[in-house]
């Protein structure tokens, strides 16, 4: 184990490392990245492995790779320079969101960048890191801490001190490396590998956290910032404030699903649940009621539909109306009457089995690593009485407790605010109605900001607005901003 003193100089030399220009800036001597044709056809991508510190506090130590991938412009007279795009999570992956989002960024911007993505420390390709924890506490609705159908927490008390304990005695340095922190760095060592000055960048839901940061840590590598679904940045909690969050979007969001889920045109696809918008949510809390007292067998053997599987499907289906029929269906599995193909729940691939172990450790490891985790046990259980009776559709999982709580060696190092300071260049965009980083939340993000922000509210639900969920007066105005750096006067809605 690293001494206490070891480990003040550690990071004291992290911080030193995070704020000095990077090794290897632009007209320097930038490693050069090997690109290889990757993704899908006809898409143009390439990819190549970038090398960074294991450990920024010790530079010339053990060096772990990145995967990077990037899209050319095809119109070179158009290039203006680069867009890094920046996935949500943490864990989600650049690469992938590259592949998904590439061909509608290319066609809206014209060839006007460079689209580049890398997959941060623990994800896709990227250095992995493994807490060895059993299958069951790497299912989500583990993950996520859901408390028991009778809102007690003991379990969850339990999994959470369990797998914090795992991760300490199997994550080592890779686990400890994930951080936000690192990320900014890193993100740092790809602008300079690409040999550019400055940098554009198109954060998205974490990913706003991170792009935020890097504003504040290297403002003079910033060309256009895009924060697409931001959250409080606020240091003392981030992400369990973040977590906290979810109850309010949810809320906000439930509406959308209702009006959609009792509208006559349903009625042509055999999915309409009610009558009136007003009678979903009681149907939905009370299926969720049933299935806690009595557990539904689904299709997935061995993992039967309990009332938070269905809660926690309900969760990640409220973040775009594309995935309001899948959960459509399976209420209605729920609801109809066991031993029949009709009433035999399908469960979403996310729910049906555990993460990988990679992915898992990433999931926790960020979140844990940023920041001290605040609460004791007998806070945890007064706070989710209060969150269950105050949002009944996330049942108190919002303020559960986490194996951050009982996280050995505490956060890796300080947290940095975000403040007003550098060029005025970020353009904030927010769903209305965001069921993971309610507006709320983003007009904390934009008060940080202050000066350095517009921002952009979108009457829509879901998360993540550009080229996703958005309306067309939201992308045009993002769109505009990233290909003349013309932002609106004020802050404006759409």
């Amino acid at each position: 184990m690293t001494t206490s003193a070891g480990i003040a100089l550690a990071l004291a030399l992290a911080s030193a490392a995070l704020t000095a220009p990077a090794a290897g800036a632009a007209g320097s001597s930038a490693p050069a990245l090997d690109w290889q044709k990757c993704g899908p056809a006809g898409l143009r991508q390439e990819c190549a492995t970038l090398s960074v510190p294991l450990d920024y506090a010790e530079p010339d130590g053990r060096r772990v790779p990145l995967a990077v991938s990037r899209i050319l412009s095809d119109r070179p007279e158009a290039r203006r320079g680069v867009l890094l795009v920046v996935p949500g999570g943490p864990g989600g992956s650049g690469v992938q969101r590259l592949s998904a989002k590439g061909e509608a960024l290319g066609k809206e911007l014209g060839g006007a960048y460079d689209l580049v993505a890398f997959d941060p420390r623990g994800v896709g390709g990227s250095m992995k890191a493994d807490c060895g924890l059993a299958d069951d506490d790497r299912r989500l609705v583990n993950l996520r801490s859901w408390p028991a159908a009778d809102g007690s927490i003991d379990a969850s008390v339990e999994r959470s001190r369990r797998t914090a304990e795992a991760c300490a005695r199997n994550g080592g340095a890779e686990l400890r490396s994930l951080t936000t922190a690192n990320q900014v760095r890193d993100l740092d060592r790809l602008r300079a590998a690409l040999g550019e000055e400055k940098v554009s960048v198109w954060g998205v839901s974490y990913g706003t956290y991170v792009t935020a940061q890097y504003a504040q840590k290297f403002p003079h590598r910033t060309d256009r910032l895009v924060l697409d679904s931001s959250a409080d940045p606020n240091p003392r909690t981030v992400a369990q404030g973040w977590l906290r969050g979810m109850a309010r979007g949810a809320e906000d969001r439930f509406p959308d699903f209702a009006a959609w889920a009792a509208h006559p045109d349903r009625a042509k696809d055999g999915l309409r649940l009610a009558d009136r918008a007003e009678d979903v949510r009681p149907l939905v809390l009370d299926l969720a009621a049933r299935l806690d007292r009595e557990p539904k067998p689904s299709t997935t053997a061995g993992v039967p539909l309990t009332g938070n599987l269905l809660r926690q499907a309900l969760q990640m289906a409220l973040y775009s109306d594309s995935q309001f029929e899948g959960l459509a269906r399976l209420i209605q599995q729920a609801a109809a009457p066991a031993g029949t193909p009709a009433g035999t729940p399908v469960l979403p691939p996310a729910l049906s089995g555990p993460m990988p172990g990679s992915d898992a450790a990433v999931t926790v490891g960020v979140i844990c690593n940023d920041v001290k985790w605040r609460g004791s046990v007998r806070s945890y259980e007064r706070a989710v009485v209060a969150d269950r009776a105050a949002y009944p559709l996330t049942a108190g999982m919002p303020a559960n407790i986490t194996p951050c709580s009982f996280w050995k060696g505490g956060p890796v190092e300080k947290p940095t605010r975000i403040t007003d300071e550098g060029p005025s260049n970020i353009l904030m965009i927010q769903s209305l109605r965001d069921p993971a980083t309610p507006h709320s939340a983003g007009l904390k993000m934009r008060e940080a900001l202050g000066a350095k922000a517009r921002l952009v509210s979108v009457d829509h639900g879901g998360h993540g607005m550009y080229l996703g969920n958005g309306n067309a007066c939201g992308d045009r105005t993002v769109t505009r901003f990233l290909l003349t750096g013309e932002r609106p006067a004020t802050d404006v809605d759409c």
